[in-house]
């Protein structure tokens, strides 16, 4: 089968396309033959860090069909339509039984593709950590990007009044994503605004932890869950000292959550969500897709097609 791998020897990318052997299941794995898959700054800031999966294929989401499966398993049969897995910049993928959930006739491959991550990320920072109620203030730094866009329409689904930070080309698209206000980063910083909010998504940037807490509201509270590496170290190391008073900063490291991804789906089915495609590559073009979204600032998911 056809394959992105990593090979830290290759230049000018590490990320190569290669022919390599077809995976085989083992009894309690799926084999999904991939029809799309999308790039997350997991695939790129992985790669910075030396975190190289086991087969040396990145790509944590991909929507395709099941091939086959082992003998312990029992959620799908061949001929199942799956999304979310592991090693998906790929023609085929072996994954867990539990990582994978069925995907609605009604929703593309190319939409399914686009959700796992990005979306069940948003979802958690703004419920899990953000504890999330109608009528609160919310600010969505980096409100254009795969997670940003998801975050800015769930907020809006639970009912929140939406502030989205954005680039100026993003400024329309946080609008028609339903935000109530948006600030265009390049030309106002809404840290030194009087402007207060209850609860602060921080997607992108690289805002001081002081500068987002000076914003919150006395209860509010600030989730850390992308941004620049050393935004996300500060919050860890020193986020807990800085939460002694009523105004709390949270970090969060988002996991797989079947049910939640049943949630996501469920938003997209009711039209609410929409998964936002800025760009579309081959899989032969996979490396130069990475390399757009960790240089660029993106307007929503990156796709790989596969088929």
């Amino acid at each position: 089968m056809k394959a992105v791998i990593f090979d830290k020897h290759a230049a000018p990318d590490v990320l190569v396309f290669r022919e390599v052997e077809k995976p085989v299941p083992n009894d309690n794995e799926v084999l999904v033959r991939i029809f799309d898959a999308s790039v997350n700054a997991l695939d790129y800031r992985s790669i910075r860090m030396g975190i190289i999966p086991k087969k040396r294929i990145f790509g944590a989401d991909i929507a395709g069909i099941v091939e086959t499966v082992g003998c312990n398993v029992h959620m799908f049969k061949p001929g199942d339509v799956s999304d979310c897995g592991l090693g998906g910049f790929a023609e085929y993928v072996t994954v867990p039984e539990r990582a994978l959930g069925p995907k609605p006739a009604d929703i593309s491959f190319e939409q399914a593709a686009a959700l796992p991550v990005a979306a069940i990320t948003a979802l958690q920072a703004l419920q899990n950590k953000g504890g999330i109620r109608p009528g609160q203030k919310v600010l969505v730094c980096g409100a254009s990007g795969g997670v940003g866009t998801y975050a800015l329409q769930l907020a809006k689904i639970f009912g929140a009044d939406v502030t989205a930070v954005c680039s100026t080309k993003n400024v329309q698209q946080a609008y028609t994503l339903g935000a109530d206000h948006v600030i265009d980063y390049k030309r106002e910083d809404f840290t030194k605004s009087a402007s207060r909010y209850d609860l602060i998504a921080a997607v992108n940037g690289s805002y001081s932890l002081f500068a987002y807490k000076r914003v919150l509201e006395p209860g509010g509270i600030l989730v850390i869950l992308g941004g620049a590496l050393s935004q996300i170290l500060k919050a860890a190391v020193i986020g807990p000292f800085m939460s002694a008073g009523s105004r709390k900063i949270r970090l969060l490291a988002a996991k797989p959550n079947p049910a939640d991804l049943e949630l996501i789906v469920g938003f997209v089915k009711d039209g609410r969500l929409k998964p936002v495609i800025d760009r579309r590559y081959p899989l032969s073009d996979t490396a130069e897709a990475v390399r757009y979204l960790e240089k660029e600032h993106s307007g929503g998911k990156i796709v790989i097609t596969v088929i």
